[in-house]
């Protein structure tokens, strides 16, 4: 297999950024796989954030915005994913305080109510403490799930719960 130049590296990394939004630590891991000096790595780096195929503060937003519209996942797990990547403490806050409080709380009833309907409980306490735990497994704040619920609960109050029983 021929080996690639820095040259090389550049273009491929510079098509990889521009096809869709990653972070300095995937490209990064990237080159390192390909055996380039970590000096190299740097100035490839540098190049790609200078030519703007790597911006951070665009990455976070982008996957901010991806990860709660597509996975739907709520702050503290998209804060997580954040963290892994190597994303600075101060751009992750940055990032989730854009989210908009009326689509979060959209995306989290859908969730909820559409977990609701699969849950099996002997009672409304388990009931509750399992959409509660499916919550937080997702990366729901637990006083949003709260609030979220009593939401849920008043609007069946119409219709009295009943969870199915196993």
């Amino acid at each position: 297999m021929k080996e690639l130049t820095e040259t090389d590296l550049l273009r491929k990394m510079a098509a990889y950024c521009a096809s869709s939004e990653h972070c300095a630590q995937e490209v990064r891991t990237k080159l390192n796989n390909s055996g380039l000096t970590e000096e190299a790595t740097e100035r490839i780096l540098s190049r790609l954030q200078a030519d703007g195929f790597l911006d951070e503060a665009r990455f976070c937003q982008a996957f901010v915005n991806d990860k709660l519209r597509f996975n739907q996942w709520g702050r503290i797990k998209i804060g997580y994913e954040l963290q892994r990547r190597q994303i600075p403490e101060a751009r992750i806050q940055e990032a989730l305080s854009e989210i908009d409080e009326e689509t979060y709380q959209e995306v989290l009833q859908k969730v909820l109510k559409t977990k609701m309907s699969s849950i099996k409980a002997k009672d409304d306490r388990e009931f509750v403490l399992k959409l509660m735990r499916f919550a937080a497994g997702r990366g729901f704040e637990s006083q949003e799930v709260n609030q979220c619920l009593k939401q849920l609960f008043q609007a069946d109050d119409e219709e009295p719960m009943d969870p199915t029983v196993d």
